[in-house]
């Protein structure tokens, strides 16, 4: 194998050559001196590792492309339905496979119980995949997919693309388990999520890689789970970066997400939004308090909001993030849509920040709430409600922290220290009075009310999850769980 060395290098080299040759010529014989010799020899190791290294730190730096991948083997199913590999209730240990699958599946079966996926484990099934290409071009044909607790898949250094609707790279149900590394996923389909979750969730843990949607209703990540991301690029380009569906989680540890949610998946909601934290009522996520973490990393969003919570109660995480918003929106948006009850579907947030630097105004409609901590040094920089007073609103900042304010501002609670406040020529009204500058306050935190009423999620659903498919992808006897159309998805 040739090496490549650089310009550097070769100026270096050319150096230490000439010295070379002029020692060469005053000694007495004609062969050069070995210091020099060892000079020169040591100069080229030096330029190629160091060439070596930056091109190394390049390659890891990109995603892993599907010509990276030796394929030993090809598995092809066409069969509706049914499934190139499967795990049931077994130990399987597959590499260096290119899998393909088409067919095509109905919602439900395919959704919860893993009908029509190109790989599926099930019954308390281990699969561990490792450089394998996964490409499903169906409805509903996931390509890898973790059902039932006791399942666990574990998959590295692969690449998958899924082009159908309704088909998600990595999928997790019924309490299942998948852990991934150094995957690239590609999902081009409405409704395919590059990491997904559904009806009975599980537990989601990845790490590496390039993971990237452009269909309709396709987020980087829909989670009905608990779902974490280490140290991975993560892009959208027509829908929401993140969706955290009623009482599940997102922890993103040092990842770079860019969300440029311009499309929508139903009529339900006004806004775009490069995260958005809901309760669909669906059945499909059980009701109660989500969350959503971000520990550095970047957040880039490109059109409307940064975060939109409605109708779920839900706590955001933020320390030593940096999140950029290009787009027209708000950076918290807390407010009704069309999902849940008219009049009680507003948003309940608790915001901590910790290390962190946020820019941007927060909306807080008048059926929803907001908990606002700035810790550790953390920065604010905007609005509350600036339109008048609406949503219930209690901020409190850690000495050390600062609010500046870039509009009138209205909240119900405030607990600070005297320096805390930067008005910037603003009005910051608690409870309709004017708040004096340089003046310490005290407050009460809101209540948050959690409801804990089960509709699926980490729970079981009403009526049960029902029996999975046998391995060869045959849906369950009787009717599975009911769940609505396409219209009660995220939008």
């Amino acid at each position: 194998m040739k090496t490549k060395i650089g310009k550097k290098a070769f100026a270096l080299i050319a150096v230490l050559a000439a010295a070379a040759t002029t020692i060469s010529l005053t000694s007495c014989g004609s062969e050069t001196s070995s210091s020099a010799k060892t000079a020169v020899t040591s100069a080229v190791s030096a330029a190629t590792n160091d060439e070596t290294e930056t091109s190394a730190a390049a390659a890891a730096s990109k995603p892993l492309a599907e010509s990276d991948i030796p394929i030993k083997e090809t598995i092809e199913n066409t069969a509706d339905g049914e499934h190139a590999i499967t795990a049931d209730g077994e130990t399987k240990i597959i590499g260096n496979t290119l899998v393909t699958k088409t067919g095509e599946a109905d919602g439900d079966e395919a959704d919860f119980y893993g009908e029509n996926a190109a790989i599926f484990a099930t019954n308390q099934g281990t699969l561990t995949l490792s450089q394998m290409v996964i490409k499903t071009n169906g409805t509903h044909a996931n390509a890898v997919f973790s059902y039932g607790e006791g399942t666990t898949v574990h998959i590295t250094d692969s690449y998958i693309e899924t082009s159908g609707n309704c088909s998600g790279g990595l999928m997790t149900t019924g309490g299942g388990t998948m852990n991934a590394e150094n995957l690239t996923i590609k999902t081009s389909g409405n409704s395919s999520a590059a990491i997904r979750s559904d009806r009975g969730g599980g537990t989601v843990t990845v790490t590496g890689g390039d993971y990237s949607t452009s269909g309709k209703g396709s987020p980087v990540i829909y989670s009905t789970a608990d779902i974490t991301v280490n140290n991975a690029t993560m892009t959208s380009t027509a829908s929401q970066g993140v969706v955290v569906e009623g009482k599940n989680s997102v922890t993103l540890n040092n990842v770079d997400l860019t969300a440029d949610n311009n499309t929508k998946n139903s009529d339900k909601s006004n806004y775009y939004q490069a995260v958005m934290i809901y309760q669909s009522m669906s059945g499909d996520a059980a009701e109660g308090l989500s969350s959503f973490t971000m520990n550095g990393g970047k957040l880039t969003n490109q059109n409307g909001d940064v975060f939109f919570v409605n109708n779920t109660a839900t706590e955001i995480t933020l320390s030593g993030a940096s999140i950029t918003n290009n787009g027209d929106g708000v950076f918290l948006r807390a407010a009704a849509a069309g999902w849940g009850n008219e009049g009680s579907n507003g948003g309940q947030v608790t915001l901590n920040a910790a290390n962190q630097t946020i820019d941007g105004d927060m909306i807080v409609d008048d059926i929803s709430h907001l908990n606002l901590y700035l810790k550790s040094n953390s920065s604010y920089t905007g609005a509350i409600n600036s339109d008048g007073q609406a949503g219930e609103v209690y901020v409190e900042i850690e000495d050390g922290s600062v609010w500046t304010l870039t509009g009138d501002s209205y909240i119900t609670s405030l607990t600070c220290g005297t320096g805390a406040i930067d008005l910037n020529g603003h009005t910051l009204y608690i409870n309709g009075e004017a708040y004096t500058a340089g003046t310490a306050s005290s407050g009460t935190a809101i209540e948050v009310t959690v409801s804990s009423g089960s509709s699926g999620g980490m729970g079981t659903p009403p009526g049960g999850m029902g029996t999975p498919p046998d391995g060869k992808g045959n849906p369950p006897e009787g009717n599975p769980p009911a769940k609505p159309g396409e219209q009660n998805q995220a939008n």
